[in-house]
Order: structure tokens, then C-alpha cells, then sequence
């Protein structure tokens, strides 16, 4: 990983004994779950390697519940994580996993809530950052380190061209970009983190653009949801 700044090194402000255990498990958890839109009903989290081996006694587990909840890393009440999202209904279960992962620190996070579902990988590569590789089938990389667009849309010419070009409109730069797509000329993943705020109206002129699906936002840079 390129060195960005101290906080790559020290990590975040947050709740927990490990910045690569706890505060980026609770950054994954967070991802998902504004990727997911809602609160899960039901969560069935894959855990490899080290996060198999140790999330209980490092509270990777407490982590990645409280990042479901969408609070940020230094909430107050992370410790009850798992009991808070059982009263909210949201039912957890984690699955240690002996196969390959693309990261020391990975997990799968398969998310459910009626006719809905949605599987996030994320890996915690160190200094509470992480990186996710995958969203459902499309294999992805990005940062969530700053407001974040991920839009679906259909594989067609001109798309991406479209796209950036309102970002420029909107005078907001884009620090970085991945696409992926499930074939030609089919449905495509679009992600683009951007270098500020991305306004409800940059937001809306994307969903109107043609073979657009759908637009969702991740922005880590809130405080969350209260306890």
C-alpha cells in the first residue's frame, strides 16, 4: 500500500484492540451495509484466515456488527454491537473458512432481507483501511476512503464517457475509477471515488442517464447511525 499520510499508519480514531481487526471490520460492515441500502434481516458472514482464526478474541465479530449498523469506528457503543443488532432484529452468523482469500484479513459478507440480497468481499489490509474486491459477481476494487459512487448500469458505448463528464460539470474531480462487467454488452459495475462531497443533484443526473440501473452511495466520512 502506498504511504498516504500518518493515519495510514496509526489508524483511526476508534473502539477495539486492533486497527486492522476492529476498525477495519467495522469500515467493511459499513460498506455493506450502505451498499445494501436497509438493515438485513440476516447476515452470513465468511471469515478467512486470520479473521477465522482470531475474530473473537480481537472482536472482528462485534466489529463487523457495528459496522451493519453503520456506525462509524470510534462509536461509543461497538462493544454491544452483536447484542444491539440482535434486538434490531438483524440475525448474524459467522462462518470461519479454510479456502484461499485474496487478503490475510478477508470477509464475505452475504446479506439478505426478503426478496433482497447482496454479497460484499472486503479485506482489511492494515492501519484500519481496507480495500473491497467484489460486489456479487463483479470483481471490483476500491478505497470507500473518500465519497464513493457505485452505479450499475448497462455495458453500452458512450456510458463511462457520460458519466465523467458529469462529474466535470459538477466541477468534482475523481480520484479513482473501476469497472467491471458480466459480459459484453451486458450489465456493468461502475465505481468512482471522488475527491469531495457528490451532490444530490450529480447523484440524480446519473440515474437519469440512459441503461443506468441503479446508484448507490457509500460515505464513510459521516458519523453513522446514533446507538
Amino acid at each position: 500500500m502506498r504511504f498516504k499520510d500518518v493515519f495510514s499508519i496509526i489508524g483511526p480514531d476508534m473502539v477495539g484492540p486492533s486497527s486492522s481487526h476492529t476498525a477495519g471490520a467495522v469500515r467493511i460492515g459499513r460498506v455493506a451495509r450502505q451498499l445494501f441500502e436497509v438493515q438485513p434481516e440476516k447476515v452470513n458472514i465468511y471469515l478467512y484466515r486470520s479473521f477465522a482464526d482470531t475474530y473473537q478474541g480481537h472482536g472482528t465479530d462485534v466489529a463487523l456488527a457495528a459496522g451493519l449498523l453503520n456506525w462509524d469506528t470510534a462509536h461509543e457503543h461497538i462493544p454491544e454491537a452483536l447484542a444491539i443488532a440482535e434486538q434490531r432484529g438483524m440475525q448474524l452468523s459467522f462462518i470461519a473458512k479454510s479456502g484461499g482469500a485474496p487478503h490475510p484479513n478477508t470477509a464475505i459478507l452475504q446479506m439478505m432481507k426478503l426478496n433482497l440480497s447482496m454479497r460484499v468481499t472486503g479485506t482489511s489490509i492494515g492501519g484500519g483501511n481496507i480495500e473491497i474486491v467484489g460486489v456479487d459477481d463483479f470483481d471490483v476494487r476500491f478505497s470507500a476512503s473518500f465519497p464513493t459512487m457505485v452505479i450499475t448500469h448497462a455495458d453500452r458505448i458512450g456510458m463511462l464517457a457520460e458519466v465523467t463528464h458529469l462529474f466535470s460539470q459538477n466541477h468534482l474531480n475523481i480520484g479513482a475509477m473501476d469497472v467491471d462487467r458480466k459480459s459484453r454488452n451486458g450489465q456493468a459495475l461502475t465505481v468512482i471515488e471522488a475527491d469531495g462531497a457528490i451532490s444530490q443533484e450529480l447523484i440524480q443526473a446519473v440515474r437519469n442517464l440512459e441503461g443506468v440501473v441503479r446508484v448507490r452511495m457509500i460515505d464513510l466520512t459521516t458519523g453513522g447511525e446514533e446507538a
